[in-house]
């Protein structure tokens, strides 16, 4: 289940208008507005990540919605290792994982690759997902990496390079 925030919804809509309009993705298993704001809980997570893309800035009665993945917990990056790729397919590896979330860095090195995501809910469906399947004619391997996400210190600031 993942759950989406729609932010700057206009005073017109209602539950039903917004159970409608993202259930053209996927399965809506609950909806919930709270003032000009509203929460969607789908089923799955290539569902969401559908209608997070189609539908930020959706005009809804003249107004842009803002649509995007709710902050909650288990929102740190995670670092996962894939084996079994060859360099010069970091676009389709890219696309691969990106519908399962947002991947801000993807970097094959000799027959292994890195592929940052933002969330660990988003990295483990990706694990979930595409651990043991056919990509490019070889079948690879997706875990968690061992080693950390980069980290840069500026002025006692911790900022997460991708």
């Amino acid at each position: 289940m993942v759950k989406i925030f729609i932010g700057n919804l206009p005073r017109e809509a209602d539950k039903d208008e917004i159970q409608v309009l993202f259930s053209q993705y996927g399965a809506v298993t609950e909806c919930a507005i709270v003032k000009n704001f509203a929460f969607v809980h789908m089923d799955d997570r290539k569902s969401a990540t559908k209608a997070i893309r189609s539908l930020h800035l959706y005009k809804l009665h003249g107004t842009a919605i803002n649509v995007e993945a709710s902050r909650g917990k288990n929102q740190g990056a995670v670092k996962l290792h894939v084996t079994n790729v060859e360099k010069g397919n970091d676009d389709e590896l890219r696309t691969l994982f990106e519908e399962y979330g947002t991947v801000s860095e993807c970097a094959i090195v000799k027959n292994f690759a890195f592929v940052h995501m933002d969330n660990s809910d988003e990295a483990m469906d990706a694990i979930k997902g595409l651990d043991n399947i056919e990509f490019q004619g070889k079948r690879i391997h997706v875990q968690i990496s061992k080693s950390r996400p980069r980290f840069k210190y500026f002025n006692k600031i911790c900022v997460v390079v991708s």
